[in-house]
C-alpha cells in the first residue's frame, strides 16, 4: 500500500473519529433537552421568526466557540464558520434520530412541526458536539500551548456555559412558577447566592482551570473583575431565552425581573462552570 493510500486512510480515520466525538457530546449535552415535553411543545408552537433569530445567534456564538476549542485548528472565519455549520449538522442529525426513534416525530407530522421541533434541538446538541473536543480529547492530543485568554474571550465562554444551562431549564414550567411565587427579598437572595456561587467556582473551590489569583490580589478586585461583569452576562442571556421562548409575552416588568433573577441561578452556574471546563 502506497504511502499516499495510507494519508488517505489516516485523514479518513481522523475524519470519523472527530464526527463520532462530535455525535457523542452533542446526545450527552442534550439528551436531557431531547426528553423534555416543553422542548418538544416549543417546536411547535414557538413563533418562527423567534427560532430564526435563535439559530441566527447560536452561529456566531459556535464560531467563536469554534475558534477556541473547534473540531481542528481554525486559520479564519471561514473554516470557523464550517466548523460551526458541521456542529450543526452533526447536533440536527442527532437530534432527528433521537427523536425519531422516541415518537416525538413522525410520518404524521406536517414539516412544519418536525422541523421546529429538529431545529430548536439543534442549538444545544450543536454546542455540545463542539465541546466533544473539549471533553473526549486524549492527552497525546492536548494542544502544544495554550491560547491566551483574553478579557473578552472569558465573558464570551460565560456566555457560552451560560446559555448552555439555562436551555436545559427555561423551558419549563417551573421557573415561571417559582418567579410567581417569590417576594422581592427571595429575589435579592437568589442575586446574593448566584454571585456567592459563581465567585466560589471560579475563584476559591480551586479547579482545574479556574482562574489564579495572586495572594496579594484583594478578593473584591476580582469579584468586580470578572464574576460581577459575568453574572450581567448570565441575566442577558437569562433575558434573552425568556423572550425567545415566548416567557416575556404579556408580562410586566417586574414579574420579567423576577423570572430572569431566576434562570439568572442556573445560568451563572454554567457560566462559572464553562470557565473550568473549557
Amino acid at each position: 500500500m502506497s504511502s499516499r493510500s495510507l494519508g488517505r486512510k489516516s485523514d479518513m480515520q481522523k475524519v470519523m473519529r472527530d464526527l463520532g466525538r462530535a455525535a457523542g457530546g452533542a446526545l450527552i449535552f442534550s439528551l436531557p433537552m431531547l426528553m423534555t415535553m416543553e422542548m418538544w411543545w416549543l417546536g411547535f408552537y414557538m413563533e418562527r421568526a423567534r427560532l430564526v433569530v435563535l439559530i441566527a445567534i447560536t452561529i456566531p456564538l459556535l464560531m467563536g466557540l469554534s475558534r477556541k476549542i473547534g473540531f481542528e485548528e481554525t486559520r479564519g472565519w471561514r473554516d470557523d464558520l464550517l466548523d460551526s455549520l458541521l456542529a450543526c449538522g452533526v447536533g440536527a442529525f442527532v437530534s432527528l434520530v433521537v427523536l425519531s426513534t422516541m415518537a416525538v416525530i413522525g410520518s404524521d407530522m406536517s414539516w412544519n412541526e418536525m422541523l421546529g421541533k429538529i431545529a430548536i434541538q439543534t442549538v444545544p446538541a450543536a454546542i455540545g458536539a463542539l465541546l466533544a473536543r473539549a471533553q473526549f480529547i486524549t492527552s497525546d492530543e492536548a494542544r502544544e500551548a495554550e491560547k491566551k485568554e483574553t478579557y473578552a474571550g472569558e465573558l464570551f465562554i460565560m456566555a457560552i456555559g451560560a446559555l448552555f444551562l439555562g436551555f436545559n431549564v427555561a423551558p419549563t414550567e417551573e421557573m415561571i412558577l417559582i418567579s410567581y411565587q417569590m417576594a422581592e427579598w427571595h429575589a435579592v437572595a437568589l442575586i446574593l447566592l448566584s454571585l456567592a456561587l459563581m465567585h466560589g467556582f471560579v475563584f476559591a473551590v480551586g479547579f482545574a482551570g479556574g482562574t489564579e489569583i495572586s495572594p496579594d490580589t484583594p478578593w473584591w478586585s476580582a469579584f468586580i473583575r470578572v464574576t460581577l461583569p459575568g453574572y450581567v452576562v448570565a441575566a442577558l442571556i437569562s433575558l434573552a431565552v425568556l423572550w425567545i421562548f415566548g416567557r416575556t409575552d404579556g408580562v410586566s416588568f417586574n414579574q420579567v425581573a423576577m423570572a430572569v433573577v431566576v434562570l439568572g441561578f442556573p445560568c451563572s452556574v454554567g457560566a462559572a462552570a464553562a470557565r473550568l471546563i473549557l
